[in-house]
């Protein structure tokens, strides 16, 4: 064994532990709470949770259909599916904490976060489903757009309302500016450099009906750190971040 394919078990198996302490994590917040914890909040966090601990456990690189367990439950279908239902979950939690804020910009901007995640969803898809990186470049933009409106309200929230100003709400304006500096300043570049790669090296795309039954046939084993590296930061981030910020959005709605 290489150490590259050494590095990537050691990956892996961080993230495998990172989904098994979120899920006690999130546990314990749940059985512990009293009656005041939204129902609605605690089943959407718990759908955003559960996804990202499954693809913890089973990671997928979309557009080359790569990953590290051969399985059915590792194919990008499977796992593209578990995503879109996480995300959008996470997305209806942001929605409706903002929505429960009686200033009218914060509620008008709750009503445009799910849409916004629905387009990026629908990119996503085309992207995997095609194997064109330009979807996922409008894919991230939606998300670090999403991501900057709550980042508004946020900072709308604790102007207004000093009792608001706790250190859940510093630490999500803060750890949002920093996902939207990310998502534009690396992120989306990464993507658009892929395009271009692409397009210039004449690559022939999928179409939809193609790339439905590619998804759901091909999948490819690797563990090689030099297909995983462009990976690792991002899913590492969003499998341990994003899950923290989903859980202490229950706690929040709740108080």
């Amino acid at each position: 064994m290489s150490s590259g394919d050494r590095q990537v078990l050691v990956w892996w198996a961080c993230l495998s532990i990172l989904a098994v302490i979120n899920i006690a994590a999130w546990t314990y917040v749940v059985v512990s709470g009293d009656h005041s914890l939204d129902e609605a909040m605690v089943v959407l966090s718990g759908l955003y949770l559960f996804g990202c601990a499954y693809r913890c456990f089973l990671p997928v690189y979309d557009i080359p259909r790569i990953g590290i367990v051969n399985s059915r439950a590792s194919s990008v279908m499977v796992g593209r599916s578990v995503a879109t239902v996480a995300e959008l979950a996470f997305a209806a939690q942001w929605a409706v904490f903002l929505q429960a804020n009686p200033l009218e910009f914060v509620r008008l901007v709750s009503l445009t976060i799910v849409p916004l995640i629905v387009v990026a969803e629908i990119c996503s898809w085309h992207a995997v489903l095609t194997t064109n990186n330009r979807g996922h470049i409008y894919e991230n933009s939606l998300w670090g757009i999403a991501a900057a409106l709550i980042v508004l309200c946020l900072v709308a929230i604790a102007i207004r309302d000093p009792a608001a100003r706790t250190l859940a709400l510093a630490v999500w304006a803060v750890g949002g500016a920093m996902y939207v500096a990310y998502i534009f300043s690396a992120d989306v570049p990464t993507y658009r450099a892929r395009w271009k790669a692409d397009l210039a090296q004449g690559r022939t795309y999928l179409s939809i009906a193609q790339g439905v039954a590619d998804v759901s046939q091909r999948r490819v084993v690797s563990r090689r750190w030099e297909v995983w590296r462009g990976e690792v930061v991002w899913m590492t981030l969003y499998f341990s971040f994003g899950v923290w910020v989903s859980i202490s959005l229950i706690q929040a709605h709740g108080a």
